[in-house]
């Protein structure tokens, strides 16, 4: 997942992938701000742009609306072109409501 990252200026991220040197120190080597709060066990934890991360949950509503589309939540289209047609029209809907 990391190498494929190329010209992002920050990565969102969950708790879950508050390591160092699997994820941080790849990023950092990138040029990639981490916008990763630190797990409650940290001995040092390490400063993040909370601004930044509040945008985050605008993120995971839409999925979650964007779910609530049964031929999305299940896939129904055979081909990548078709389902990405089906993303396009419920988005679609959900920013005109």
């Amino acid at each position: 997942m990391m190498d494929g990252i190329t010209k992002a200026d920050a990565l969102l991220a969950d708790k879950a992938y508050d390591a160092d040197e699997r994820v941080r120190q790849k990023l950092e080597e990138k040029g990639c701000m981490a916008v990763i709060p630190p797990k409650s066990n940290r001995k040092t934890p390490p400063d993040y742009d909370k601004d930044i991360y509040k945008e985050r949950h605008l993120i995971e509503n839409f999925f979650a609306r964007l779910k609530q589309y049964r031929a999305i939540a299940t896939r129904y289209d055979k081909t990548a072109l078709n389902f990405l047609g089906a993303i396009y029209l419920a988005a679609i809907v959900i920013w005109l409501n």
